[in-house]
C-alpha cells in the first residue's frame, strides 16, 4: 500500500517570498498563513531555529490552519550545537547564567544545564501544536562541524530521546556521516531511535557540507529537503538564508526525484517534500511543479504496450537509494 506524499515549503514568512508570492491585499500574518494553507498542507517553521517557540504563537499557528495541516518545527540552534547569542534566549534565562562569548558574540561552551533547560522550554512551547494534532517532526539540522564522532553520536542519541515522544528528523551537514564505512551505522542509529533520515538535494559541489542526494528510509516517515543547486552561494557570505538558497529548479531537475520519491512512497507511511529555496516565489512555484510531476502516470503505470523498451528507459537520475 502506497504512502501519502505531502509537499510544502521551509518557510512561509521570508520577506522576499512575502513580496513575490502573496497577493498584495494580504497584510497580516494571519491572512498569509491562511493563504499558504489553502495551497499546501504542510510547512516548516523556521523561526524556532533562531528563538525558542512561544506557546501563544504556536496556538495561533494551530488556529489559523485547517484540520489535518502539519507543521514541522526546526530545532532551536542551541539544541543542535549551533552557536547562539545570549539575546536569542529569554531574559529570565540570561539573568540566571553568566556567559563567556566568542569574537562573534556567541556563547562559548554552553553548560549541560543550559541545554537541558532549552530542550524543556522548546518542548513546552510546542504544546498547542501537539494538542491540536498538527505537530509534525522536529527538524534537527546539525551544523557542518558536527562530524561523525562518538561524542557526537552520543549527543544525537540523547537529543532525540529528550524530544520524545515527538518525532525527530535528522539532517546532517557533513559527509562523514554518509561515508561508506559509516553509512550503515548512521542509518541503524536513526532506525533504533525511530528518527527520520533527512534526504537532501543540494549543489553538486565538492565540499564536506554538500551531501549527496541519498534516499534512505529509517522510520515510517520519509523526509526530503530541496536546498536548490546554487553552487556560487552555498559557502559564500551572503546577507540572508534566502540569498544562499536562491535557486529555481527546472522541471527536468525536479523530475530526477520522481522515481526515488515513488520508491519511498511504496515503503513509507508519509513522504514529505519540503522546498527550502525560499527566495521570492521559487519554493512555492517548485513545490507546485513537483506536485504536478507526481500526479503524472509513471512508466510502471502504463500498459505494457506503451512502456518504453529497456534500452529506452531514462536513468533515475543522481539519487542513490539506501531504503531500509
Amino acid at each position: 500500500m502506497s504512502g501519502i506524499v505531502r509537499v510544502g515549503t521551509c518557510s512561509w514568512t521570508d520577506p522576499t517570498m512575502v513580496r513575490a508570492w502573496y497577493p498584495p491585499a494580504l497584510r497580516g500574518a494571519a491572512d498569509r498563513l491562511r493563504f499558504y494553507a489553502a495551497h499546501f498542507d504542510t510547512v516548516e517553521v523556521d523561526s524556532t531555529f533562531y528563538a525558542l517557540p512561544n506557546p501563544f504563537t504556536a496556538r495561533l499557528w494551530a488556529e489559523r490552519t485547517p484540520p489535518g495541516f502539519v507543521l514541522h518545527v526546526k530545532a532551536f540552534g542551541l539544541l543542535t550545537k549551533h552557536g547562539i547569542r545570549p539575546q536569542q534566549l529569554p531574559g529570565f534565562i540570561r539573568s540566571e547564567h553568566g556567559f563567556e562569548l566568542d569574537t562573534y558574540g556567541r556563547i562559548l561552551h554552553p553548560t549541560a544545564e543550559l541545554r537541558e533547560r532549552a530542550f524543556a522550554l522548546f518542548r513546552e512551547g510546542l504544546e498547542p501544536l501537539r494538542e491540536s494534532g498538527k505537530l509534525g517532526v522536529i527538524l534537527m539540522q546539525f551544523p557542518p562541524y558536527f562530524v561523525a564522532s562518538e561524542p557526537n553520536r552520543q549527543y544525537l542519541v540523547e537529543s532525540v530521546n529528550r524530544l520524545a515522544p515527538d518525532r525527530a528528523a535528522v539532517e546532517f551537514r557533513h559527509v562523514s556521516w554518509l561515508a561508506p564505512r559509516v553509512l550503515d551505522d548512521t542509518l541503524d542509529m536513526l532506525r533504533s531511535l525511530g528518527a527520520c533520515f533527512v534526504s537532501v538535494d543540494a549543489p553538486r559541489v565538492s565540499s564536506p557540507n554538500a551531501l549527496p542526494p541519498l534516499t534512505a528510509l529509517t522510520s515510517d516517515i520519509a523526509y526530503v529537503r530541496f536546498h536548490g543547486r546554487n553552487a556560487a552561494t552555498w559557502n559564500a557570505r551572503v546577507g540572508s538564508a534566502a540569498e544562499r538558497f536562491r535557486y529555481l529548479y527546472t522541471e527536468e531537475e525536479l523530475a530526477e526525484w520522481v522515481e526515488p520519491v515513488r520508491h519511498l512512497q511504496e515503503q513509507a507511511g508519509t513522504v514529505y517534500l519540503m522546498f527550502n529555496n525560499c527566495y521570492a516565489d521559487y519554493a512555492p512555484r517548485n513545490a507546485q511543479q513537483m506536485l504536478s510531476l507526481l500526479t503524472r502516470p509513471s512508466s510502471r503505470d502504463r500498459p505494457e504496450s506503451e512502456a518504453p523498451h529497456a534500452e529506452e528507459e531514462r536513468p533515475r537520475g543522481p539519487v542513490g537509494n539506501a531504503a531500509c
